[in-house]
């Protein structure tokens, strides 16, 4: 493996455990307040759909992210503040699904 994937596996690993309650030891985790959930996208290089199904979430959720309807709230907030500093972590971790 290559160290630039060991990392980004790693991120993906504590990510993961973040998600699920388990943080590791020392995880400091900052979101900002507000996310500019279409510049995200569009950073991407993916339309709606294939970002959509990427990330998990319905296209209409996105949609209403996007047109600031509502906010992303919990583990969404923190994947999209990690997409908007890496876009190229939903193809190289996630896949396009789309």
């Amino acid at each position: 493996m290559t160290d630039s994937f060991t990392r980004i596996l790693n991120g993906a690993k504590s990510a993961l455990a973040y998600m699920e309650g388990n943080p590791p030891e020392g995880t400091v985790v900052h979101v900002p307040e507000d996310l500019d959930v279409a510049e995200i996208r569009t950073r991407t290089g993916l339309a709606q759909p294939a970002f959509a199904a990427t990330i998990g979430v319905s296209l209409h959720t996105l949609r209403n992210w996007e047109q600031k309807r509502r906010r992303p709230e919990g583990p969404a907030r923190v994947l999209l503040a990690m997409v908007e500093k890496r876009p190229q972590v939903v193809r190289e971790i996630l896949g396009e699904v789309a």
